[in-house]
């Protein structure tokens, strides 16, 4: 049973800080909020070519696992990138992943850029962008990206329960957590050097439909952040952090060439974990470690290989001294996977169906994020920082924001879950309307658990239109019944 306080019970900003205390982490907080012009959220960022981006509001990646089988939009995907739209944030950050070859898929139903989606996906942008116009007007100061995305050892481009993996380097432990044999060849750097080919293809393509820039998704275990702790690794992609960068780098050097003017940015797992799972007498999850009895956890980039719960700024600063030096923009610090340490991704009251019940108060994973960005957007104050894990504050989420962009903790605010069952919490915030309650996200993780069944994903909790699809009554006797995902 979590027994955590629910955070919907603490009302006044005393019962906030006192809960705060009682977790001995220094959450910022503003106990009122400004409005109008004068709101740190409702201020405009310059980027170094001169675009400017309207508040400090940022749309994180989202996407509901319903796509077309071909990987063209749905109606479901239109629905999501038009709540986008009308949500009144000024940065998306793209949209949702997109796979850059259809075998680099993470689920049958993903979006695909290729010449035969690429009419599609055009038509997906403006419909983003004439939401925006209708809702307020000026769109100018819209930036709008495409988060490329290869899936790595979590590819799943034909079957919802079946890993069709491509790894780049074997892991003692996630490869038995996720069934992979020990025999089962790495993704080649031969491979590799085709799929940077791939990358910047990609990029080209999107610009060629109006993106503004594109993501090289970096994190949550998907094959750039493989990649990046690929400490084992043979060759010219593994070992050393230059090698474990080169993927990267190489990608960045084709768009430039191939694709000038695009910007770049790159999302990215500022640290990562060892995998967690619910352990036999255990009630709740707890870190899995190698059995060899070393205490030491080299494989997670940004982790600290002595003390494997916490993490280093060593192998990020590296990072992003890189980005700087290639004249990235546009970062977005994440941290964790969802698939093996997902309370370390996305604080949640409710574990998902293939989860474990939270090993800390939500709130700690919320803190590790900020901290973690600000410490990163202190030593590189000329990059445009978007932070993420903020949906768990939920009524608390606009005082923290306001807090963190007055600081200059953070030049933007990702918003991701709450934004499947509020799609305009950014419009009231920024207004300074009353949130409606109702919709706020109180991560629930059914927009997780559905797609692990293979359902699409959505807020089946609080969004009326998921409410009465069919896949609400399914969702419900999996819940019921207590299945895992496959």
């Amino acid at each position: 049973m979590n027994e955590y306080p629910r955070l919907a019970r603490l009302r006044t900003p005393a019962e906030f800080r006192q809960h705060l205390q009682q977790l001995g982490i220094g959450l910022h907080f503003d106990e009122q909020l400004i409005t109008g012009a004068l709101n740190p959220l409702n201020q405009p960022y310059r980027l170094p070519n001169g675009r400017v981006i309207g508040n400090r509001f940022c749309a994180l990646p989202m996407e509901g696992w319903d796509a077309s089988p071909d990987g063209k939009p749905t109606e479901l995907v239109l629905r999501r990138w038009r709540n986008f739209g009308r949500s009144g944030a000024k940065l998306i950050w793209g949209g949702e992943a997109t796979a850059v070859v259809p075998q680099g898929r993470a689920n049958p139903n993903q979006l695909i850029i290729q010449a035969s989606t690429l009419g599609e996906l055009e038509h997906l942008r403006q419909a983003l962008v004439e939401q925006h116009r209708q809702a307020y007007g000026n769109v100018q100061d819209v930036l709008i990206g495409l988060q490329l995305t290869h899936s790595g050892r979590f590819c799943r481009p034909n079957q919802n329960n079946r890993l069709e993996p491509k790894i780049a380097c074997h892991h003692p432990l996630l490869d038995d957590l996720f069934g992979i044999p020990a025999d089962l060849p790495l993704i080649t750097d031969t491979e590799l050097d085709d799929l940077c080919a791939e990358f910047v293809r990609a990029a080209c393509q999107a610009q060629a439909v109006g993106f503004d820039f594109v993501d090289i998704k970096h994190c949550h275990g998907y094959l750039g952040h493989e990649l990046l702790s690929a400490v084992t690794r043979p060759g010219k992609y593994g070992g050393s952090l230059e090698n474990r960068t080169r993927f990267l780098r190489q990608i960045v050097q084709g768009i430039r060439r191939d694709c000038p003017g695009l910007e770049i940015g790159v999302r990215f797992s500022a640290a990562d974990y060892p995998p967690f799972r619910r352990l036999a007498g255990a009630d709740r999850g707890q870190a899995v470690l190698p059995d060899d009895g070393s205490t030491e956890y080299a494989f997670a980039f940004g982790g600290n290989p002595q003390q494997p719960l916490d993490f280093k700024l060593d192998e990020p600063i590296a990072l992003l001294e890189l980005c700087q030096s290639l004249g990235i923009h546009l970062v977005n610090i994440t941290l964790g996977s969802p698939y093996y340490n997902p309370h370390i991704t996305r604080p949640a009251y409710f574990a998902p169906s293939d989860g474990y019940p939270p090993p800390e108060d939500p709130l700690v994973g919320v803190d590790r994020h900020i901290r973690m960005t600000a410490a990163l957007k202190e030593r590189f104050p000329q990059l445009a920082v978007v932070g993420s894990g903020y949906s768990y504050l939920q009524e608390w989420l606009p005082q923290v924001a306001q807090a963190v962009i007055r600081r200059g903790m953070a030049d933007f605010i990702g918003i991701g879950r709450m934004m499947l069952s509020y799609p305009l919490f950014i419009r009231d915030t920024l207004n300074g309307a009353a949130l409606d309650r109702k919709r706020i996200c109180r991560t629930f993780s059914d927009c997780t658990t559905a797609p692990r069944n293979g359902l699409v994903s959505g807020c089946y909790p609080l969004d009326d239109f998921y409410q009465q699809m069919p896949e609400a009554e399914q969702l419900k006797e999996i819940k019921q019944q207590g299945r895992n995902a496959p």
